[in-house]
């Protein structure tokens, strides 16, 4: 008996056993009957032929049965050999860190940590590039792990795309907004970019989820004043647009400017800091940047 008989006699015999159970509809039992016919008409099966079949049922189970009983100490090795590279971390010892940190992403290529601890050791290591695909890797499993992307700045920095680190490290900064590291390194990239006389983008993203000017909102909208001005300005708005021309027109425009004048100046009182951070991220680079 051939392979291929032995093969097909297999799975007349797993078809068989199916129509022996009541899981099946009429409908599928009346499909599986004629896959059954099909399959011994087509590869000439006797009775003598079934018996050579063997149980593909038990096969499967037996080859997925040790993958899932191994992969438990597979994730704990692999977490084992993470711990052993951060040793090697601290004790400058980058290459022997990098090879155990690879290991471990053999063991679980599904970690993100894995990748973005190699990132560091790569760039110990001077290899930039490196670091650059291995925090790429760790961002696409978890594209909110801020080290990475501040890792990833680091690289970019070291190879010279400032651009490119800026929008990292202002992606870091959005996600921890207290990390001083983080926005100390993302004013270094705005400097970095002025120096070479390019503006750098306004994160409006980072600006609406800044913790000061957050703040700076709420107590401006608590403040009596600012809440008269701001109802007198939409309630100009609204005369100006039952009819009043020109001059509600104009009227609205001095209300605006009014509102904006008082608005800056609350801000510079409030929070300077804040306002020349703002200044930066909009002023045009010059020759000689403010430091």
């Amino acid at each position: 008996m051939s392979d291929i008989k032995i093969v097909a006699a297999s799975i007349v015999n797993f078809l068989k056993r199916q129509l022996e159970g009541d899981s099946l509809s009429v409908d599928s039992r009346e499909s599986v009957e004629v896959g059954v016919q099909c399959i011994e008409t087509a590869f000439e099966l006797g009775p003598e032929d079934a018996a050579r079949g063997v149980d593909l049922l038990q096969l499967v189970r037996a080859q997925v049965r040790p993958t899932s009983l191994a992969a438990p100490p597979t994730r704990s090795e692999a977490e084992k050999l993470k711990n052993e590279g951060n040793e090697f971390m601290k004790s400058d010892r980058h290459q022997e860190a990098l090879e155990k940190y690879t290991r471990a992403i053999e063991l679980d290529p599904t970690n993100p940590v894995y990748f973005c601890n190699r990132a560091a050791a790569h760039f110990k290591l001077g290899d930039n590039e490196g670091a650059v695909a291995d925090c790429t890797a760790a961002l696409t499993l978890q594209p909110d792990y801020s080290k990475a992307h501040s890792r990833l700045g680091l690289a970019l920095t070291a190879l010279e795309r400032h651009r490119e680190a800026r929008a990292a490290y202002a992606r870091a900064v959005q996600l921890e907004p207290e990390n001083e590291s983080y926005r100390q390194n993302l004013r270094l990239a705005d400097e970095q970019l002025a120096a070479h006389g390019e503006r750098p983008p306004l994160d409006l993203g980072g600006l609406l989820q800044n913790p000061a000017l957050l703040n700076m909102a709420t107590e401006m909208l608590a403040d009596p004043n600012m809440q008269n001005l701001i109802s007198g300005l939409m309630s100009g708005a609204g005369g100006a647009g039952g009819g009043g021309g020109q001059a509600g027109g104009a009227g609205g425009m001095s209300a605006l400017l009014e509102a904006g004048q008082a608005l800056a100046q609350h801000m510079q009182a409030a929070n300077p800091e804040l306002v020349e951070q703002l200044r930066r991220q909009v002023r045009p680079p010059g020759p000689n940047p403010p430091q």
